[in-house]
């Protein structure tokens, strides 16, 4: 199997949160993109506590759960107040909503607990975290963090590289809704993908799947970022 090879671009929207400590309990507030205010939520700052919220596919916060779950048993940390005051990136789009909330609550324990951690550190605990939830997500989304500057990501098993991409003009992106209803559902589409990589003997379907986002996909990347750096993006494909 190929490796995997990502261009991520952020937009220029996303989550504002305010956030301070708190002795033993974790509570978070979030307005999402439509004005409509969730929770105040709050959980004792304890492991299992944590990880039954990180675990419940039914809790909004989940994802908020499993990123406080790494961080409290790996990390010197408290409990902590998160008030997500502004959204502006719309949730449920396959815009990486779900690993934004997870990089904002990495963040703010780092900034409250002064752990100095890296965008790449806030990375893994944004990954790390979401994985302890029903959604088995990828590495990609959490590039996010990296707000909307262009990165080339690239995967080999358990091994990932993050390198930020220079582009000498400014890059525009057009987003479309289209508006899918019943909308799109992250948990079903990352396990069909990830059947394609179970079998020894993968189906021809399967290995198509397989050479799409490995080698055919390390060509097209390739290409892609030699135009991005140029400033080329019209060029010839």
């Amino acid at each position: 199997i190929a490796a995997g090879r990502t261009i991520v671009v952020g937009t220029n929207q996303g989550l504002h949160a305010s956030c301070a400590h708190h002795p033993s309990l974790f509570t978070v507030t979030s307005k999402d993109e439509s004005g409509v205010t969730h929770g105040p939520y709050s959980i004792p700052m304890t492991a299992s506590a944590l990880l039954v919220g990180a675990r419940n596919p039914d809790e909004f916060f989940r994802y908020a759960c499993g990123v406080g779950y790494h961080m409290l048993i790996n990390y010197r940390v408290g409990g902590l107040v998160i008030d997500n005051h502004l959204t502006d990136l719309p949730l449920g789009k396959g815009l990486s909503s779900s690993a934004a909330f997870c990089v904002l609550v990495a963040r703010a324990f780092s900034r409250v607990y002064d752990l100095k951690m890296t965008t790449r550190g806030e990375m893994d605990c944004a990954y790390v975290g979401e994985r302890l939830t029903p959604s088995k997500c990828g590495r990609m989304d959490q590039a996010c963090a990296f707000g909307s500057r262009p990165v080339l990501m690239e995967y080999d098993g358990d091994f990932m590289s993050v390198v930020p991409i220079t582009i000498p003009k400014p890059l525009h992106l057009c987003i479309v809704d289209l508006c899918a209803n019943p909308p799109k559902d992250t948990t079903t589409i990352l396990q069909g993908l990830q059947s394609c990589y179970r079998p020894e003997h993968p189906t021809p379907d399967q290995q198509r799947v397989r050479d799409a986002l490995g080698k055919d996909n390390l060509t097209l990347t390739k290409q892609a970022t030699a135009l991005m750096e140029q400033g080329d993006y019209k060029g010839k494909w």
